[in-house]
């Protein structure tokens, strides 16, 4: 019987998020244990695993892993989401940089105080809308494959979909102008394992409440 993964965190989305994506489309198994307190991550870097006193913290494969990208990287050579050879990865990478980019204005927006939020949102639509959709779009007409690298599925195709659901939270109709982008998240959505962790009751968390952003500040 394999050992479940086990992430370290707060019971929320932010740099955890995507991995907790990945580990449920590759099949592995995982449990997880949130910080409540500052105290209680104190305590985890003192005990010596964090080995640049940040989490995430993935144990996995008898390996205490951090930095969310180097995590996210195992993840998906272990289990065949990093392209045929090194193009395809190059290509992967690229795409998923991007993303990243995005996810990290969208992570950071609840943040911002209240009365920066509407601006800050017209600056997280413009970048999707004019700079990584567009992109993505031009992708999926260039090469007509259901799947952005290779005609073949990959922690691409898991992170572009996560980040659009995402902005849809934010904006319903974003992908208004992106009929290739609708089409490829309709599909990846109905991926069997994508599918069941879009279900409620899974390990996907919500979007961060008003009301838990003090608590998330005291404990970073």
């Amino acid at each position: 019987m394999s050992v479940k993964a086990k992430l370290h965190y707060f019971n929320g989305r932010g740099r955890m998020e995507t991995i907790r994506w990945l580990l449920a489309v590759a099949g592995v198994e995982f449990e997880e244990y949130f910080f409540e307190t500052r105290e209680e991550l104190i305590k985890l870097q003192q005990s010596g695993v964090l080995l640049f006193q940040q989490v995430p913290l993935v144990e996995i494969d008898g390996m205490n892993m951090v930095q969310t990208r180097a995590i996210l990287n195992y993840i998906a050579a272990k289990h065949n989401l990093y392209g045929k050879h090194l193009k395809e990865r190059a290509l992967i990478d690229m795409y998923v940089e991007a993303t990243m980019d995005l996810n990290d204005l969208v992570m950071c927006h609840p943040m911002q105080p209240p009365e920066g939020r509407e601006k800050n949102l017209a600056l997280i639509v413009d970048k999707a809308t004019n700079r990584y959709f567009p992109a993505y779009e031009k992708v999926l007409k260039d090469h007509g494959q259901d799947y952005l690298v290779g005609n073949q599925f990959s922690r691409a195709d898991v992170q572009v979909p996560e980040t659009i659901l995402m902005m849809e939270e934010m904006k319903p109709d974003i992908l208004a102008k992106f009929p290739l982008l609708q089409g490829f998240k309709a599909r990846i959505s109905n991926n069997p394992t994508i599918k069941k962790f879009l279900q409620p009751g899974s390990q996907r968390k919500s979007e961060i409440e008003e009301k838990m952003i003090p608590q998330v500040m005291k404990i970073f």
